[in-house]
């Protein structure tokens, strides 16, 4: 087999961890191994952390504080706006103060900050600054109990299977997508807004603090200690000055943008067409189904071949479901193109960490993950304007759909530049 198509073959003085086959007791391979009740802990604490519970409840709360405060649609959506450009201002100091001091203690302080931020919005009183100083702290905090907190100690214990266990860290985030929006809107429904906000902290609570608490920590560190564990691989200023870390920023950049308008205008664009409501609301369920699939294939193939190809390939099927979009007039082709996009999306989520880590080690991971964050964010507030600006100027999505679905196949041949592991080194 040749280096390639192994994802362990990490060049000189980049290696993260030793195989986990390699160590006495349970290994990777095995149910009983220890990492796997890390990766069940991180799972449920990402389906309560920010990327999932904030942001897919965030729509369902809109009309209810509308009704409540008087406030416009337009001025609360700026909460969700100043969330999302602090929490990729912040995500570089996270990172940092991730690879300085380990996941577990900046997971825990983060998660109980968020807990308490979002239990907060239950007593919201004082005018719309409330809000927006509470989405502030939110974004403050909001990637330490995300993923990119989490992935730094999965990192650490998978070697051969670190696809495989990323990805259904990432299941966390697409079951969250599925449930947490229908359980805030059937409380909203029987309770009203302040108890579901009150409910969804809880929730956060129970998922992420005590399994946090047991279970994260990394490969090597003893019991509760919270110092890192010792691990090899490159600074993040050389991290910076690699020709790899730029190619996979970039091409996260180009998805952010596509990927993030086209699923924000996904309905909008549907009932144009013709479709109804409803249809395009399946449309959008469908999108959320395949990113859990995307997730799990995509973490399966990591381990199996080398991970910039893979990486090509799920940028390609994300393009081509975008191009479908522009041109879907029916529900058929609605549902085939927001399939597609949803693989995308979710197998991209399960790339980006994968390959920072082969190519960069775990010394600097999460730092330049947090790097990486800040541009994804960048884009991801990017794409929706353009795009909406483009429809109100031309009365169609069709034309700027295209060019986006042109760029991000651009930009997946680019993981073809990427060197192979071992040539990954420093600068």
């Amino acid at each position: 087999m040749s280096e390639e198509s192994v994802p362990g073959s990490v060049g000189v003085g980049i290696a993260t961890v030793q195989p986990a086959e390699m160590a006495p007791g349970p290994s990777e391979f095995d149910l009983g191994y220890y990492g796997w009740r890390v990766v069940l802990a991180a799972c449920l604490g990402v389906m309560a952390g920010f990327g999932s519970l904030f942001v897919y409840t965030f729509s369902v709360f809109v009309k209810p504080l509308a009704a409540q405060f008087g406030w416009s649609r337009e001025a609360i959506s700026g909460g969700f706006a100043v969330a999302a450009v602090t929490l990729g201002l912040c995500s570089p100091l996270l990172g940092r103060w991730i690879d300085r001091i380990g996941p577990r203690r900046v997971i825990l302080v983060c998660m109980t900050v968020y807990v308490g931020a979002i239990a907060s919005l239950s007593l919201l009183r004082f005018g719309l600054w409330q809000f927006y100083v509470t989405c502030f702290v939110l974004g403050v905090v909001g990637n330490g109990a995300a993923h990119l907190a989490y992935s730094r100690s999965i990192s650490t214990w998978f070697h051969r299977r670190l696809g495989m266990a990323l990805a259904f860290v990432m299941v966390g985030a697409g079951l969250g997508a599925m449930i947490l929006p229908v359980l805030a809107q059937s409380i909203i429904s029987r309770s009203g807004w302040r108890v579901a906000y009150g409910a969804l902290g809880g929730l956060a609570l129970l998922l992420g603090l005590p399994l946090s608490w047991c279970y994260i920590r990394e490969r090597g560190v003893v019991g509760h200690e919270s110092a890192p564990a010792s691990h090899s691989g490159l600074t993040w200023q050389q991290g910076l000055r690699s020709f790899a870390f730029w190619i996979i920023t970039a091409i996260l950049f180009v998805s952010s943008i596509s990927m993030n308008g086209a699923i924000t205008h996904l309905s909008a664009l549907l009932t144009d067409r013709g479709l109804t409501a409803e249809n395009a609301a399946l449309c959008t369920s469908i999108l959320g189904g395949s990113s859990l699939l995307g997730r799990v294939v995509v973490g399966w193939l990591l381990d199996r071949f080398f991970g910039p190809r893979v990486a090509f390939v799920i940028n390609l099927i994300t393009a081509l479901g975008i191009f479908l979009l522009a041109r879907a007039n029916s529900f058929p082709a609605g549902c085939v193109a927001a399939a597609l996009i949803g693989i995308g999306a979710g197998g991209e989520a399960a790339t980006t960490p994968y390959l920072l880590t082969r190519y960069f080690g775990l010394r600097a991971f999460s730092t330049l993950y947090g790097l990486t964050w800040t541009f994804y964010a960048a884009a991801g507030a990017i794409g929706p304007v353009v795009l909406g600006r483009a429809f109100d100027a031309t009365g169609s999505y069709s034309s700027l759909l295209v060019l986006l679905a042109a760029a991000l196949g651009l930009a997946a041949a680019t993981n073809l530049l990427l060197p192979r592991y071992s040539e990954a080194e420093p600068t």
